[in-house]
């Protein structure tokens, strides 16, 4: 055996370590090494490493170097070393060093010799220890390297031929029994090598992975979602139970990782392998849309646990399938699907699934919540609120009620989502409102598709049917001019009845569905009234509301000319009942905030509902608060913590917005850039404002103060021991007022020093039971926590607990200072309530905002300094 030692000696001798010398000598000392063990590993390891920089050096420098790899067929040493090799770690080096040539070479030919012999299918299939999680990352690593040289010349490299036909792809064959690996770096790379070799483009080599058995890759790939689905659904349930601290998180980390399988699925599709593009939609079609999720979209609950992926989840999914993954019969087979009842698929289905997904789902109390007050008499009343014909729709209710084959109790999926809007919870009306908006947002979809669904934008309409205008059918010119233009009955309900064929031929589900029978007109009211009919509910937050508002105004960009008066009085009633919630805030604990945060929400809402796409993402869906939380306008007030009564202050007036907005686009007004809000006016003479010596910016600590009038000696302990005695004002200024301690001037007692200072709103003043000299305040914040976003999580939900009301116990010499305190704050506090009031006005007397609409009157106040006008 050759003596390491002399290796080692020899190795380090003076030569230009990236000269030709250099690879010459370890080339030679490479072929003379008989057994890799313990003794010459390190020699071993040492040599590949330089090779690999040598080799590299030369491809940019010389190409000798490359000319005498060839010659001394370096690769073959390489794999005799591997053969030789007793330690781990020899090999671990061998695949670094391959896949540095690979990655580093950029010249052709030496991509095409590494690859024209057997020697890397070799390495490929070498039989390495991948129980060594560090040599199998290397190894996909190499296979990773190889693929990122593909092309429709270096593949044929790489593959065996019989033929005209691909018979052995080592690569891909090796590469995808890594695909679903537990580690996500392996899977990532394993996608990788799949891409690559997709977007090769070679015909035979696309026949052969969509063959047997090599096909069966994209419907385990398919398979392998469908268990990372349940996986999610067990902890959107588990969290829904018992939410945690990282309960957010790790929604966010699950979802991340579903939407990165679909983009993967979605990548495939995008390399236009035909038969690919069929695979890949059967199995989503089949391992998971049919048997999974939309029978898990149902309104009646039993004892049947069979259907094991819960509504939310579900709703999510469909959406980002929809989103992601751009296949046109896959898109349109889902929406038609969407007219049968649930009940179709469990029958067809349910029993060839079970075994897979017996032990996962929602508990059923929260597949339909409520389920007490979710009945189908009341679905069909709430959703299928039908004028008669003396109405202006001029259709009768008994075709929207007409009963489907297969149970005359199912209603079709499409109704069950109508349902979810006009019923469900907060969650259930956000993710139907989120397939909804996806529908109609998807490319691939066919109009007459939207149209049957009651979806189809009035633009699309309007567009189409002046086509058939000028191409002269005679029904286009007609409808085109009609309020209640629609594509007809035929053509969308042929079109439609073309993939109801294909889901009965291919997928053997059959089921006659009732909504295709309808006028489309007919089943774009239906999606209207449950629209209005959300509007009307007031346990049902801004967000989803505001998802609503932008489903409605697609449908709808110009006019009411869709609306019946019974939509229009629903409006206006939860309109008004709206505007005297915001009312009963001028007195809140946040009315100095009350028109800022108006006018701020104002603007977004318009930006949201003239958005191209919707306010939300669908994983919000996955991310509300528990439907337990209640964002009822009806509800009592929170007690204790000004900060969710500021929070709930927004919500109000978010949802009062939108209310707005919809009343002045039912009477086809543009939308002012800002609320009319009356910012001007003579107000009445403020005393104690106009006597303080106050400029318009308000009081700061350290500046000076008249207290000649009204102030009233005090005294208060900011700490425990240490009293400080002070003058107290409260004045009001303008739509802000303030609460102040100042220190007397001792040379100028009718002046002081601002030393502290505090909101005027929400002080809550109340003398103390016990002793009539004290005085208790509620000391709120300056600034409203969910306008900060580091006070709010990623989500706008304030932090709560971390946010505590200041208090202050004022002690006055007597029971009259007392009062005169007292009453001095209530005073202010109705001056600056009026204010608000008084501005207010214009927006909430409608038929004012209307006329007002075309001018801007609103004059936005930065709230955190409250700066006013000079006239104030």
């Amino acid at each position: 055996m050759y003596d390491s030692t002399i290796m080692w000696n020899s190795f380090w001798r003076s030569r230009d370590r990236f000269s030709l010398d250099q690879l010459r000598y370890l080339t030679d000392q490479l072929t003379k090494v008989q057994v890799v063990n313990e003794v010459n590993k390190d020699f071993v390891i040492e040599a590949l490493r330089s090779i690999a920089e040598l080799m590299t050096y030369g491809d940019q420098h010389d190409p000798s170097y490359f000319e005498y790899f060839m010659e001394k067929q370096v690769m073959g040493e390489f794999v005799r070393i591997l053969k030789l090799s007793k330690t781990v770690s020899v090999p671990l080096q061998l695949l670094q060093t391959v896949s540095i040539l690979v990655q580093n070479l950029r010249n052709e030919h030496a991509i095409y010799y590494l690859f024209s012999n057997e020697h890397i299918n070799y390495l490929i299939t070498y039989s390495f220890d991948f129980q060594n999680e560090e040599l199998l990352s290397y190894y996909i690593s190499f296979l990773r390297a190889i693929s990122g040289k593909l092309n429709k010349n270096t593949v044929s490299l790489l593959v065996k031929i019989r033929g005209d036909e691909v018979v052995s792809f080592p690569l891909y064959v090796e590469a995808i029994r890594f695909a679903f690996h537990e580690e996500n770096m392996v899977r990532t790379a394993v996608r990788a090598v799949t891409l690559n070799v997709y977007h090769v483009g070679d015909d035979s080599v696309n026949r052969y992975i969509s063959s047997v058995p090599h096909k069966d890759y994209f419907s385990n790939l398919i398979s392998f979602f469908r268990k990372q689905s349940i996986d999610l659904n067990k902890l959107v349930s588990h969290t829904l139970i018992n939410p945690g601290p990282d309960s957010t998180s790790t929604i966010i980390a699950a979802i991340d990782e579903i939407e990165d399988n679909l983009y993967y699925v979605s990548d495939i599709v995008s390399a236009g392998i035909p038969d690919v593009g069929r695979l890949i939609t059967d199995s989503i079609l089949t391992v998971l849309i049919f048997p999974l999720l939309l029978p898990s979209l149902r309104i009646a609950i039993d004892n049947d646990n069979d259907i094991q992926s819960g509504v939310v989840t579900s709703l999510y999914l469909l959406c980002c399938i929809l989103r992601i993954i751009k296949i046109k019969d896959l898109a349109n087979t889902i929406a038609a699907a969407l007219f049968y009842p649930s009940e179709a698929f469990t029958k067809s289905f349910g029993g060839k699934f079970n075994s897979h997904i017996s032990d996962y789902g929602f508990p059923s109390e929260y597949l339909v919540s409520n389920n007490h007050n979710l009945t189908k008499s009341d679905i069909r009343h709430s959703m299928f609120n039908v004028p008669h014909s003396s109405s202006s729709s001029g259709f009768h209710p008994e075709g929207v009620l007409m009963q489907n084959d297969c149970s005359n109790s199912n209603l079709s999926l499409r109704d069950v989502l109508l349902a979810y809007v006009t019923k469900g919870d907060d969650i259930q009306v956000l993710g139907s409102l989120s397939v909804l908006a996806t529908l109609l947002k998807t490319k691939e979809l066919d109009e007459s598709m939207l149209d049957g669904l009651g979806i189809l934008p009035q633009r699309k309409q309007h567009k189409k049917l002046l086509l058939q205008a000028l191409v002269g059918e005679s029904s286009g010119e007609e409808e085109l001019f009609s309020s209640k233009s629609s594509l007809t009955r035929d053509s969308t309900g042929s079109d439609i009845d073309v993939y109801h064929d294909k889901i009965k031929d291919r997928y053997g589900i059959s089921c006659q569905s009732s909504v295709v029978g309808n006028s489309p007109h007919v089943n774009r009211f239906q999606v209207i009234d449950a629209l209005v009919n959300l509007f009307c509910r007031s346990n049902i937050s801004a967000v989803t509301l505001w998802e609503g508002g932008w489903l409605l105004r697609r449908l709808l960009p110009y006019s009411e000319s869709e609306f019946n008066s019974h939509h229009l009085e629903l409006l206006k009633v939860s309109y008004n009942n709206c505007a005297a919630a915001l009312v009963e805030e001028v007195k809140g604990i946040w009315t100095d905030f009350l028109i800022s945060v108006l006018c701020d929400e104002w603007r977004k809402c318009k930006r949201a509902m003239e958005s191209s796409s919707p306010p939300k993402e669908p994983n919000c869906v996955l991310l509300l608060p528990h439907p337990h939380y209640k964002f009822s306008l009806e509800d009592d007030t929170p007690k204790g913590s000004s900060f969710a009564v500021g929070e709930r202050m927004q919500e109000l007036v978010k949802v009062f917005v939108l209310l707005h907005q919809l009343q002045l686009f039912t009477l086809g007004r543009a939308l002012p850039e800002q609320p009319p809000i009356d910012p001007t006016g003579d107000l009445p003479t403020n005393r104690r404002a106009q006597t303080s010596g106050l400029d318009a910016s308000g009081p700061k600590a350290g500046t000076e103060i008249s207290l000649a009038v009204n102030a009233v000696p005090c005294r208060i302990a900011f700490k425990s021991g240490k009293e400080h005695h002070f003058c107290f004002r409260a004045i009001s200024l303008g739509i802000s007022g303030w609460l102040v301690l100042a220190e007397e001037l001792p040379s100028q007692k009718s002046h002081g020093i601002v030393r502290v200072t505090a909101p005027l709103a929400g002080c809550d003043p109340r003398i103390d039971d016990k002793h009539s000299t004290w005085l208790h305040l509620r000391i709120r914040s300056s600034s409203l926590p969910f306008l900060d976003p580091a006070k709010s999580n990623d989500y706008g939900r304030i932090k709560t607990k971390s946010l505590v009301d200041g208090r202050w116990t004022l002690a006055f010499r007597d029971e009259q200072s007392c009062n005169s305190a007292l009453a001095m704050i209530v005073e202010e506090i109705n001056i600056l309530s009026d204010e608000v009031h008084r501005r207010l006005k214009p927006l909430l007397n409608l038929e004012t905002a209307i006329d007002l609409s075309s001018t801007d009157l609103c004059v936005t106040e930065d709230s955190s300094n409250r700066i006013l006008p000079k006239s104030l």
